[in-house]
């Protein structure tokens, strides 16, 4: 094989990152290309606005300038062990490795929170622009000084009764306690 067939062969590689080092402007990994092989403190550049630190074990594609080892960049990462599978044509999903997902699908937008809690954060303001916002669970405002949920307020409420008020109109009831 002559030296410019070699470098072509050694232009792209797969390799199986072992260790990530994400303390600098551009994350740095090691990788290992076979078992002979490993090369060390290579950049990793991935599109702007998008940033992850990709588990031990995961693959690499490696691009070697002019096909020379000592001058790598990593332009792809990859997990199958992690990666969400069965997506229709056009659906995107950001996701890592404990479950957590924001998936843009066909039928509409939808935030996993993979079991863990979602923290809205440096926002003045949340808008739902929505004709119905739908929630399972209690809902607690003023968090930091109110203890008690919008249920337990309403239950509070509807148990509320006044004796010795005039009663209405014909078509009005005293108030009662619910059941």
């Amino acid at each position: 094989m002559n030296a410019l067939s070699r470098r072509i062969c050694l232009f792209v590689s797969r390799a199986v990152i072992s260790f990530v080092d994400d303390t600098r402007t551009v994350q740095y990994l090691q990788a290992r290309i076979n078992a002979l092989e490993t090369v060390g403190d290579i950049p990793r550049y991935v599109e702007y606005g998008l940033s992850s630190n990709p588990p031990i074990g995961s693959e690499a594609l490696v691009v070697f300038g002019n096909g020379e080892r000592t001058n790598g960049i990593v332009i792809a990462t990859s997990n199958a062990t992690f990666r969400v599978t069965a997506l229709k044509s056009g659906e995107v999903v950001l996701h890592d490795n404990t479950g957590q997902k924001v998936y843009l699908s066909q039928a509409g937008m939808v935030l996993d929170g993979g079991g863990k809690p979602v923290t809205i954060t440096n926002t003045p303001d949340i808008l739902a622009d929505t004709p119905l916002l739908k929630c399972t669970g209690d809902i607690i405002d003023n968090y930091g000084t109110n203890a008690h949920s919008m249920a337990d307020m309403r239950a509070h409420d509807n148990a509320h009764v006044h004796s010795g008020v005039q009663r209405g109109g014909s078509n009005t009831d005293p108030p009662t306690t619910l059941e």
